[in-house]
């Protein structure tokens, strides 16, 4: 859905798969983790991940039912922050999804 290269890999038992960062920027990465000690919620901590642009963001969107994921808000423009859009993914998890107005 997010159309962005994951590697995947294993530690201490447990399936992982990591997002690319940049490690000499300021990029931040991160990892999915799969764990039998987690249960996915959408009463949980609500995530949200910057897409960077509109276009990313509305692309992104687009791909979530064909993901096996739920839209539960579409691209919703919420001022000067941007455009945010909410969506179930695919285990059940509420994640929020964020890009920033365009430069003028």
């Amino acid at each position: 859905m997010l159309a962005t290269e994951i590697q995947k890999a294993e530690f201490m038992g447990e399936p992982q798969a990591f997002f690319p960062s940049d490690q000499t920027s300021t990029s931040v990465g991160g990892a999915i983790v799969k764990s039998d000690r987690l249960t996915p919620s959408m009463t949980g901590t609500l995530i949200y991940l910057n897409l960077g642009t509109v276009e990313n963001l509305e692309q992104a969107l687009a791909r979530v039912e064909s993901s096996g994921g739920k839209l539960l808000m579409p691209k919703t423009d919420i001022g000067d922050p941007g455009f945010i859009g909410m969506i179930q993914d695919s285990e059940g998890n509420c994640i929020g999804l964020h890009a920033l107005h365009p430069a003028a």
